[in-house]
């Protein structure tokens, strides 16, 4: 396909969808405009690749993604028209691009590195399907690839200090998201993101505008990565201070949630 000249990433989780539900409220006439104008809307996120077809199915969304924290980069088949030379084909309908070590290696690892650290750690692996739903609100066991949640029992910051410099050694990055922890190796969503602009502009041929939009420190590295950065109002109305801090360049909304992320859209659009 001939790709827009603007292409636009955002982490849906919180956003456009909630708990397994959509809650799209407020960002509905932005997603209408993306479609109509056919930009793409590629979603970086932390979710699985599960959980991210369910709301590419709920919006007819072709085009490709990035999950759990850009552990993999997702291509469906024929949407860029040259051969992907480090793409494999992982099913029928995409071409992958993976950049996080194998989630059995990971989760190996995470009880090798709580032992280290003398801390204890309880990951999603470990947990009943009951327990993953009602810890996280999602789907029972969504399969992960790449990236495995934790939470670590008794939380200090001197255990999260020994953690993180046990898995440091090892290889592994720990990462902290809206209410668990997360460890990977190789995942990165900002490299993710330059692949996929490089993708574009070999196919287009031409100047493509890439901007991402968050509210969350966890999102750091796709806005980052992107050329532009637009930085929302989290639920308390104020900029995450770590984004602030780190993109003081970036535009920032005037409001939060789905219906900020709409107004910021549409005005993108006009421009």
């Amino acid at each position: 396909m001939l790709p827009s000249p603007l292409v636009i990433f955002t982490e849906p989780l919180g956003l456009l969808i909630t708990g397994g539900r959509l809650t799209l409220e407020g960002a509905e006439d932005a997603l209408a405009e993306l479609d109509r104008r056919k930009v793409p809307l590629i979603f970086s996120s932390r979710a699985t690749r599960m959980e991210l077809e369910f709301l590419r199915r709920a919006l007819e969304s072709e085009h490709p993604f990035i999950t759990e924290n850009g552990g993999g980069l997702f291509i469906p088949h024929g949407y860029f028209s040259p051969r992907i030379p480090d793409a494999v084909t992982t099913s029928r309908d995409y071409h992958s691009i993976a950049f996080g070590r194998p989630y059995e290696e990971v989760t190996e690892a995470l009880e090798d590195i709580a032992k280290q650290a003398r801390v204890e750690v309880v990951g999603f692996h470990q947990m009943s399907a009951r327990e993953t739903a009602e810890n996280t609100g999602l789907p029972p066991k969504a399969v992960r690839e790449f990236d495995e949640p934790f939470f670590i029992a008794g939380e200090t910051p001197q255990a999260v200090r020994r953690f993180q410099a046990a898995a440091a050694e090892r290889g592994f990055q720990c990462t902290r998201g809206d209410r668990f922890w997360h460890l990977s190796s190789g995942a990165d969503a900002g490299r993710a993101v330059k692949r996929l602009m490089t993708l574009y502009r070999e196919e287009r041929r031409a100047r493509v505008r890439g901007v991402a939009i968050g509210s969350h420190a966890g999102e750091l590295a796709v806005l980052a990565a992107a050329p532009q950065a637009v930085l929302l109002p989290g639920k308390d109305g104020e900029i995450d201070k770590e984004l602030r801090g780190r993109l003081p360049g970036a535009k920032v909304g005037a409001s939060s949630g789905a219906a900020g992320w709409g107004e910021v859209v549409l005005e993108l659009l006009d421009h």
